[in-house]
């Protein structure tokens, strides 16, 4: 079954980014010129996905905005000739109706955003990204639907041992392939609980059915409605398979990974490599 449907849970407070985010929605924080959120969408599209449903919160109209025309905007830069700039601007316009918008009403974790989706999914698997996961090369998605078959799958990456208690850490039989089938999952476990270091990462492909587990689940790690918690209740009845990703990946919740993210991205630019490169250097030496 195609998969053409993706949310992204954007309801989140941005309580590390304060007091950037006080007025300002995380996701719309940029990578050098383009919003977190944005880079998701463009992955999403990427892999093939039709409609993307964004589960937002009081404050979030920004992204709404910014998936939409801004006539005035755009009237001047026609006027004045610039249309790379134009084109650009509207780069991220879809036809009507391809984007949908839910609330939610208060900041209940992962899963209760995802719950919060429900009445805009039919039995079809559906795709969930979290921007704040910026992978370099928007491929990652793709790859997944690419290997899905049927049931849950999650993007994993390896952390280093000492990190696994800010992760949800799956286990296995097997961990010899990049496709792995999972055994066992823990939403941030002790190093000494913890099955292994394979992080689960913001990439989701998700059966519908995991709805009607949500709809009942208690709260979990940190009083929130964890999403790794409903998919664990599935295994042994619907298949979870890990896919191990290649490329970079960028923790943008984080004020260090957020930095990293805009001078990786910077320096894949043909307009500003040199110039960054050689004040990169300068700051160095």
């Amino acid at each position: 079954m195609k998969i053409k449907k993706a949310i992204f849970p954007v309801g989140g407070l941005g309580t590390r980014f304060l007091p950037a985010t006080k007025s300002m929605p995380k996701e719309m924080l940029p990578i050098v010129d383009k919003p977190l959120i944005q880079y998701a969408v463009e992955e999403a599209a990427n892999a093939g996905i039709e409609q993307f449903i964004f589960v937002t919160s009081r404050g979030k109209s920004a992204i709404e905005n910014h998936f939409d025309h801004s006539f005035e905007l755009e009237n001047n830069l026609l006027l004045k000739g610039k249309k790379q700039t134009l084109a650009s601007a509207q780069d991220m316009l879809k036809i009507p109706g391809s984007y949908a918008y839910v609330r939610q009403q208060e900041p209940a974790g992962l899963g209760h955003a995802i719950w919060c989706a429900r009445h805009l999914i039919q039995n079809e698997p559906f795709a969930v990204i979290l921007a704040d996961d910026l992978i370099f090369g928007q491929s990652t998605m793709k790859n997944m639907i690419k290997n899905y078959k049927s049931g849950n799958m999650v993007a994993i990456m390896e952390v280093d041992q000492k990190q696994v208690s800010s992760y949800g850490i799956i286990g296995s039989h097997d961990y010899s392939s990049k496709l792995i089938e999972i055994n066992q999952m823990i939403e941030k476990p002790s190093i000494q609980n913890s099955p292994s270091n394979l992080a689960i990462v913001g990439r989701y492909i998700l059966d519908s059915s995991i709805f009607a587990i949500l709809e009942n689940q208690g709260q979990g790690s940190n009083q929130e409605i964890q999403l790794t918690d409903s998919i664990c209740l599935q295994i042994g009845k619907v298949k979870c398979l890990g896919y191990q990703f290649e490329e970079e990946r960028f923790d943008c919740g984080s004020k260090l990974g957020f930095l990293q993210a805009n001078v990786a991205y910077a320096l894949h630019r043909n307009d500003l490599h040199n110039d960054l490169s050689k004040w990169l250097k300068n700051l160095v030496e």
